[in-house]
């Protein structure tokens, strides 16, 4: 689709506060929200995941949410395509599409196009699907190394789900995916955004991440929620349930480890995430066109300057 005018974006690492600015700014500029998160797309996964509130969805629309069960695979790409959707149908009702979230590989995905998918056979997919549902992390990441060296890191830093991806494509085309990402045409032109980056001292951030891991096993009840999960028939090795927060809770509940440990690990595992967010930020995200703002400030103090900063720009249908 042709485009005359930008989007407006969101972003910032884990506990950063996004949700708490973006409601406010969206009633400010009569906006609708569309979730940048690749956890929250998972239904039934609210209290790990952070997912916005019914309260917050009925004040202001949200899209991106609940879309598929954890059994299922949601890429990048996917989010990208469906995205479009959402922003098309938020701007022919008048409003502003504002992407939220942290999930830096979506917001590329929609910015800078992925390439146009080769035809995959069904069945062969679906087998070697299964085959590698068997393998643990680190099998999965020897293999994408061997069949993408090009992409291993970035592979392996998506976890489970990049890492299949990654071997998928090179097995079932005969190229890997970095070279596809090189060669194949983009398929669609790309989305232009404008983007705020909430942004804490290193401390502060890490505070807010040990305080929420400890909240969503305490008094969310985090262990609850995965089990029903598994009552359903999810199982840990699913894509949703590979997820910090819900693999460690599965193993609390399998008598593997105990709460106290999989705090710890979820604490770790969330400071770590937020460090590779931070890089992704610093190296990624356009320096033209974003305004950074330090979150320790009160909330309504960083709507007021976003709402101040996008009207400076012209909103979208003005151009």
């Amino acid at each position: 689709m042709s485009r005359s005018a930008p989007v407006l974006a969101i972003t910032g690492p884990t506990a950063s506060g996004k949700t708490g600015v973006s409601i406010p700014t969206a009633l400010r500029l009569g906006g609708e929200i569309v979730s940048m998160d690749s956890r929250q797309v998972y239904r039934g996964m609210d209290v790990g995941t952070d997912k916005v509130r019914p309260d917050e969805r009925e004040a202001v629309p949200h899209h991106g949410l609940d879309l598929v069960d954890p059994s299922e695979r949601y890429s990048a790409g996917r989010w990208a395509r469906e995205a479009r959707g959402w922003i098309g149908q938020i701007e022919g009702r008048g409003r502003l599409p504002i992407l939220v979230g942290g999930t830096g590989f979506f917001l590329r995905a929609l910015t800078t196009p992925l390439f146009r998918q080769p035809t995959l056979d069904p069945e062969r997919r679906r087998r070697l699907e299964e085959w590698l549902g068997g393998l643990d992390r680190d099998e999965l990441a020897r293999w994408s190394a061997r069949l993408d060296p090009a992409r291993a890191e970035t592979a392996a830093e998506g976890g489970r789900q990049r890492l299949s991806r990654s071997i998928e494509v090179a097995l079932l085309t005969g190229r890997p995916l970095s070279w596809w990402h090189a060669h194949a045409a983009p398929a669609v032109e790309g989305v232009e955004v404008r983007v705020v980056l909430l942004e804490l001292p290193r401390e502060v951030l890490y505070r807010r991440i040990n305080e929420r891991v400890v909240s969503m096993f305490r008094r969310d009840r985090l262990l609850d929620e995965v089990r029903a999960l598994l009552a359903t028939g999810a199982t840990p090795r699913d894509p949703g349930m590979t997820g910090t927060g819900y693999r460690e809770a599965a193993m609390v509940l399998a008598g593997e480890i105990t709460e106290e440990e999989a705090i710890d690990r979820v604490q770790r595992a969330t400071r770590a995430y937020a460090r590779r967010q931070l890089t992704w930020f610093r190296h990624q995200l356009p320096s033209e066109g974003r305004l950074n703002l330090d979150a320790t400030r009160p909330p309504a103090l960083l709507v007021q300057e976003i709402v101040e900063w996008w009207q400076g720009i012209g909103e979208p249908g003005d151009g």
